[in-house]
């Protein structure tokens, strides 16, 4: 009897799942509890559990950033949305020719790119040792705020430098810095 090497694996995956639907039959699941990882029979002999007893700080205390970068962020999201918008209702209308829409497009292209390379801006001011940064790119002038506790001429300058070193193009460069204790 000649068996095709099709029919051998149907009849391998069936019986699989014969045997697994009535091992789950049989063992029905446990109700998963997600509280229960957190608490605190669980957490002892942890090492964040020795941590807290060897620093004698139970409870560390978690203060809250300021709005204040968030608050520029959601602004500025907030604008160029509309703009995107109204892109996007000028490339789908029939009221405009293709040049007109065309152009919309490559304008939405370029905010798209605008936003990237400031959050790539962001991120790599970031790694300088700020605890926040916001960078704001329109036409040629960029705008660079920073969250610090001192304010350098050394520091803008690092600043300066590594947003020229990534945007060669950029023409003015002004940087803000902002005291952590707002």
């Amino acid at each position: 009897m000649r068996v095709k090497k099709r029919a051998v694996w149907f009849l391998t995956l069936l019986s699989l799942a014969a045997v697994i639907s009535v091992y789950y039959l049989m063992n029905p699941a446990q109700p998963f509890n997600g509280l229960k990882i957190f608490s605190d029979d669980t957490l002892k002999g942890t090492a964040v559990d020795d941590i807290a007893k060897l620093t004698g700080n139970d409870k560390t205390p978690v203060t809250a950033q300021s709005d204040l970068f968030e608050e520029m962020r959601m602004e500025l999201l907030n604008e160029r949305s509309q703009l995107k918008a109204t892109l996007t209702q000028k490339i789908a209308s029939e009221k405009y020719t293709a040049e007109e829409k065309n152009e919309a497009f490559n304008d939405m292209d370029v905010i798209v790119k605008k936003e990237s390379n400031e959050a790539m801006l962001e991120l790599l001011i970031k790694t300088l040792g700020y605890s926040d940064a916001f960078v704001r790119a329109e036409n040629d002038q960029i705008r660079v705020t920073v969250q610090s506790a001192e304010l350098s001429k050394s520091k803008a300058d690092e600043i300066v430098y590594t947003v020229k070193k990534e945007v060669p193009t950029a023409g003015k460069i002004v940087v803000d810095f902002k005291s952590e204790s707002f």
